[in-house]
């Protein structure tokens, strides 16, 4: 048995996470960290596991295998190198650094301990993105794609710590990796520049709640990426290809495919149409942003020695970099130019 622990059990902690692990049979819940007394004793009462308010205390006292540090964004960094050199296992939830110095030590920390060290990016096990990918990259259903799409909207507005920059708060860092990186998924291509615009609009705080991110990739391929705030709701994902397009509305998929022909006569260009167009409809099942317990299961694997956790920790760093050069982007107001090649650290994939 993996004997387990949760750092931070709030919202996500004690419904994503313990739940997690709670239905992974390799795994066992050995303990709760927890600040508020209210849900240290609902976990308790959950678990029946010993509950500490410090997680110092915690691995000093228990003898663990993983911690899932689910804090705020601005502890996830001190928190996971403590528990490392602790000689535990962690995992990290999103985002598991506020920057690229942050992901830096705790890579290096890492390696140092010998310790695995596993970047929570549930996205990558979404349901649209696992089915993108086989019409995209395996059927190449709408020929070669040059520019994508992808967009979460929201009009709601929120009061908590994550409108707080000095917590690590902004949708950048929140939603960031939900929406730049599953794009990157579709192509084998990395981030060669991007611009960005981000902007504070109508959550309280003193950071942004709306972003847009322009990324070149090495091959040419153009990716849009952004989180907004608009009563209607735009297409998750709209990608373009020189045999048709593919428009997904949450769950619901259409496949428009055209192989437009080229006229002999070169005045009617304003009125050809292929005679090829198709149009195809589904619905894919699964859950966006991953299943929690398959990615669970993926877990257990990777720390049981079966097979490698998906995520490595380099795919997470890259991940910093783009944030941290969308952000650069916004405030210099300047094309961002990243590194492709691999980095002095050997930690780069």
């Amino acid at each position: 048995m993996i004997r387990t622990a949760i750092l931070g059990y709030g919202r996500s902690g004690s419904t994503m996470h313990a739940g997690g692990v709670e239905n992974q049979p390799a795994m066992e819940m050995a303990a709760v960290c927890e600040v508020d007394p209210e849900r240290r004793q609902q976990a308790h009462e959950r678990f029946g596991c010993p509950t500490y308010e410090d997680y110092h205390e915690m691995l000093a006292r228990e003898d663990l295998d993983l911690v899932c540090v689910i804090t705020r964004s601005h502890q996830h960094c001190r928190m996971a190198c403590d528990c490392l050199e602790a000689g535990v296992n962690v995992l990290v939830t999103k985002p598991w650094a506020v920057n690229e110095g942050e992901a830096l030590e705790m890579i290096r920390t890492a390696q140092k301990t010998g310790k695995q060290l596993l970047p929570w990016l549930p996205a990558r096990w979404g349901c649209d993105v696992k089915r993108l990918r086989q019409l995209i990259v395996d059927e190449r259903a709408i020929g070669s794609v040059f520019l994508i799409r992808r967009a979460v909207t929201s009009f709601a507005t929120r009061c908590d710590w994550q409108t707080e920059r000095q917590y690590g708060g902004g949708y950048l860092l929140n939603w960031g990796m939900h929406i730049v990186d599953p794009p990157l998924l579709l192509t084998d291509a990395q981030v060669a520049t991007v611009y960005a615009r981000m902007k504070q609009t109508i959550n309280p705080g003193d950071t942004e709640d709306v972003f847009l991110a322009l990324m070149t990739l090495t091959d040419g391929t153009v990716v849009q990426a952004e989180y907004t705030v608009a009563v209607e709701k735009l297409p998750s994902w709209f990608i373009q290809g020189d045999r048709g397009t593919i428009v997904m509305r949450e769950h619901a998929l259409t496949l428009y495919k055209n192989a437009p022909a080229q006229p002999g006569d070169p005045t009617r260009y304003g009125t050809m149409q292929s005679a090829h167009e198709q149009v195809l409809e589904e619905t894919v099942a699964g859950d966006l942003y991953g299943d929690t317990d398959e990615v669970y299961a993926e877990i257990a694997a990777g720390l049981l020695g079966q097979r490698a956790y998906p995520v490595m920790p380099a795919y997470a760093l890259e991940g910093s970099r783009l944030l941290d050069a969308i952000r650069t982007a916004d405030a210099d107001n300047r094309v961002v130019t990243l590194k492709t090649q691999l980095d002095a650290e050997g930690a780069s994939p």
